[in-house]
């Protein structure tokens, strides 16, 4: 492989030449360091990213993620290094908490009809017009995620873009971004998202780069081959090193005064140990868990509403001892205020909600137990009743990863993702048997959802989980009821798998609502009075159209998963965008055809 760089007007243009094509580099990092107050993060990075490239970034919290996102768009400086961009180059980036610019919602992302079509994907369309200011956080997040998906740029840099999203919209969101021609830079926990949309990981690991060919999947191999190659690499270093020990003292007693340096050194290589894993133990949830009864918590139905409208209606609901439930549906339906309500922190106005006498619940929500920035980790855990550093406190620190310095460290410095894990620990130390979680892999990393669901595979408590995660849904849950629009909540039968096959059916149709919306008349209405018999060869001509358009989909799909390069993949991708593009209007024109048929007939 040739890299040639060349100087421009306005920034610089390099094309690394691979199996004899031109790729385009987007932007090259080289040797830059980023730390916080008393805590290094990475020195010394290297990566470049170029056109086609779909780079998903990994690593436990804390090691620098978003700080590395935040580097790429040109939101900070680095400390040490270069960051260069190509001349001309335009970067759309999503942070973990975006800022909007005064207005309103459709101001925020832009006119058109694809800025409508993002807006109602993503679930907003139907506060278009309200004034930003008045967005909760997740709201605000799906409005940038929108305005950064609908601008035409070379470079795409998401910051965990599925928080906050229903399963519908992440589905059509890994739509979207398969057919993004540029360069896209991923950091999510979703591992469906990494494992279908990228093509190279990059793992962040104690201040190091470490770069994975494929998606998730490649990159569990090859961090599970490089860890047993290090622990191969040790075991080989500790023989060697005690061999020439052995030697160095059975040699001559003339010669002990040589190699006393050498043998000094072969006791400094048996003694030593090997850099020890990013995180000491396995993480450790498991407190202790008071026994449940029989009877766990009950709704009959139970009708509640916020205002003058109810937003849950007829609610029957019972949870038993070892219960497993997932909960889905899209935002705004009530997964959320389901959860309070079987928390008891919200009263039915219709029903009952009973718990049975052993029920202690424990709620992770997506606000976390509040923490106050300039606390220490080690005052948060102890909490305002015992002396903080007692030695049962320490042990559980370490348990959740707070050890080293971690425990001195104030709750400001630490990373989205390290608050909430501190705000998981305060949740499980208060010995629930009934666990609510709303969202809990929002900004937790793939180590730490991992263990959760370890966790959670033997935790002899009852569980209720809302979740967007499909991975963490289906790992950890049993069985899955829906919240649908009306208020009403009912079990799916066929579990995750029937309601996401659902899901997909609705997105489908909203594809051809969206096409409706950039014109509202995509084919002009045939002549009035056409017979039967011109408008049935007509849909024959149209049924064939579709199929001819669908066959042509597929086979492009087979090629985007067989694709070797990053230059295919862009060329394959923005063909398949033609073509998906240009089925919804065949599709358009049968309906708007049949429609027709009908109506004659």
């Amino acid at each position: 492989m040739a890299t040639r760089i060349t100087a421009a007007p306005g920034g610089w243009e390099c094309r690394r030449h691979y199996r004899g094509f031109a790729v385009g580099v987007i932007v090259d990092v080289a040797g830059v360091s980023a730390s916080r107050p008393g805590r290094p993060l990475f020195d010394e990075l290297s990566v470049t990213i170029s056109d086609g490239d779909r780079l998903g970034v990994v690593g436990i919290n804390g090691t620098g993620k978003s700080t590395l996102l935040r580097l790429l768009a040109g939101v900070d400086p680095p400390e040490t290094g270069l960051v260069r961009r190509g001349r001309g180059t335009r970067v759309g980036y999503l942070g973990q908490r975006p800022e909007l610019p005064a207005g309103t919602v459709r101001a925020a992302v832009g006119e058109g009809w694809e800025a409508s079509a993002a807006l109602e994907r993503l679930g907003m369309g139907p506060l278009a017009d309200s004034d930003v200011a008045t967005l909760s956080g997740g709201q605000a997040k799906r409005v940038a995620l929108a305005a950064a998906l609908v601008h035409p740029v070379e470079l795409l840099i998401l910051d965990e873009p599925t928080n906050h999203l229903d399963l519908g919209a992440i589905t059509w969101l890994e739509g979207r971004l398969a057919t993004h021609a540029g360069g896209l830079v991923l950091v999510t926990h979703d591992r469906h998202m990494l494992d279908r949309v990228t093509t190279r990981m990059l793992e962040l690991d104690r201040g190091r780069a470490y770069v994975h060919e494929g998606g998730y999947s490649s990159y569990l191999e090859a961090k599970a081959a490089r860890d047993e190659l290090a622990a191969a690499g040790e075991m080989v270093r500790r023989n060697l090193a005690r061999r020439e020990l052995a030697w160095l003292r059975q040699g001559a007693p003339a010669r002990t005064r040589k190699p006393q340096a050498r043998m000094v050194a072969a006791e400094a290589l048996v003694a030593a140990r090997p850099e020890g894993p990013a995180r000491r133990d396995e993480l450790e949830l498991d407190l202790g868990t008071p026994r449940l009864g029989d009877k766990v918590v009950e709704l009959d139905g139970a009708s509640v509403g916020y205002g003058s409208g109810l937003v849950l209606r007829d609610v029957s609901l019972v949870l038993d001892p070892r219960e497993r439930l997932g909960v889905v549906g899209p935002n705004g339906a009530g997964k959320s205020t389901l959860l309070e309500l079987v928390a008891g922190r919200l009263a039915p106005e219709v029903g009952v909600v009973e718990h049975g006498p052993t029920v202690i619940v424990g709620v992770y929500d997506q606000l976390g137990v509040t923490l106050d920035p300039e606390a220490r980790v080690r005052d948060v855990v102890a909490g305002p009743n015992r002396v903080a550093g007692a030695p049962e406190d320490v042990s559980l620190m370490e348990r959740f990863w707070f050890g080293g310095d971690l425990p001195w460290a104030r709750v400001g410095t630490l990373s989205g993702g390290e608050r909430r894990r501190l705000q998981l620990l305060v949740v499980l130390a208060g010995r629930p048997n009934v666990l609510l979680l709303d969202e809990p892999t929002n900004d937790l990393d793939l180590d730490t959802l991992r263990a959760l669901e370890d966790y959670l595979d033997d935790w002899p408590g009852a569980l209720v989980a809302v979740s967007h995660d499909r991975a963490f849904l289906e790992r950890a849950t049993e069985r899955i009821v829906a919240v649908g629009g009306a208020g009403r909540v009912e079990a799916v039968p066929g579990g995750l798998a029937a309601w996401m096959a659902a899901s997909e059916v609705r997105i489908a149709g909203s594809s051809r609502g969206a096409k409706r919306m950039r014109s509202p008349q995509p084919f002009p209405a045939g002549p009035k009075g056409r017979s039967a018999g011109t408008l049935g060869r007509a849909m024959r001509d149209a049924e064939r159209n579709v199929a001819r358009l669908e066959g042509e989909r597929n086979r492009l799909e087979t090629l985007m998963n067989e694709a070797a390069g990053h230059v295919e993949l862009g060329r394959i991708g923005a063909e398949l965008a033609a073509v998906q593009e240009s089925l919804v209007e065949a599709e358009e024109r049968w309906l708007s055809l049949a429609e027709e048929a009908e109506a004659v007939g």
